[in-house]
């Protein structure tokens, strides 16, 4: 969660999320500050999709950092109840305007410039590419037959979870058999829910990195990503390493937290 002023109001506490296309807002936010409405889009989630309503003029800082995207959106009305402990969401526009250093451990964000902005660190550092404005990252997984295969994972920091793999790429891989005894759960997001089962993966690779053990959420039904992708990485993975997401040279740098 990052503090911000929209349009010299006081602080917002927004939410990091890679996995939204638009930087969002609580109603009662675009309301206070006057922005002013010029249509609607649809925003896609894991269950389905809803209406929102799209608005210009927003002015972020950032601790002195500015800000301006070209429009937002605000939450459905509908939808608000279930985001009321947060003031928004920061999408990928924010992303695409400063390269973002986040580090868990300190509980610390740094934004900096792209233009000026050089990386000497010891990270390993991880290619992107990008499915529309979501980042795309190649990681491979061992199976439970102990083979390994190449996938592509989306990351997003908007997930609570370690991994969440589609029902394709899960039912694919014999991941979660209908006959198991384990049990069930859910992911909720924009468009709804979704059943799920939890588990774990042998192995999670990520260029040079070897995660072992992973914790995973294997969908029976749906998918939090569109095919070939197999799934998306969250923020539970995430915050074991400093991260840097850098959209202009399209790469994510993962640097081991000590």
């Amino acid at each position: 969660m990052v503090p911000a002023h929209l349009n010299g109001s006081n602080s917002l506490s927004l939410l990091l999320d890679t996995g939204y296309d638009m930087t969002m807002l609580h109603p009662d936010h675009v309301q206070a500050a006057g922005l002013r409405r010029t249509g609607r889009i649809s925003i896609v989630g894991i269950a389905g999709e809803e209406p929102a309503g799209v608005f210009e003029g927003p002015a972020f800082d950032f601790d002195g950092l500015t800000w301006k995207p070209r429009r937002i959106a605000a939450f459905p009305a509908d939808n608000s109840g279930r985001s009321r402990r947060r003031d928004g969401v920061l999408g990928s526009g924010f992303f695409r305007r400063f390269v973002v250093e986040i580090n868990s451990r300190d509980k610390t964000i740094t934004l900096h410039e792209p233009g000026s902005y050089a990386y000497s660190g010891p990270g390993e550092i991880l290619a992107l590419t990008f499915k529309s404005t979501t980042p795309v990252v190649e990681a491979s997984i061992r199976l439970p037959d102990q083979s390994d295969t190449k996938v592509q994972l989306e990351v997003d920091t908007g997930c609570d979870g370690v991994l969440c793999l589609g029902k394709p790429f899960v039912d694919a891989h014999q991941l979660a058999p209908t006959n198991s005894p384990a049990r069930t759960g859910g992911r909720v997001g924009v468009g709804g829910g979704t059943r799920t089962r939890p588990g774990h993966l042998s192995q999670l690779q990520l260029g040079r990195l070897a995660i072992e053990k992973p914790s995973a959420s294997f969908f029976l039904e749906g998918s939090p990503v569109d095919p070939p992708l197999a799934g998306h990485i969250g923020w539970e993975l995430l915050r074991d390493f400093k991260v840097i997401f850098d959209y202009t040279r399209k790469r994510m740098i993962l640097e081991p937290v000590k």
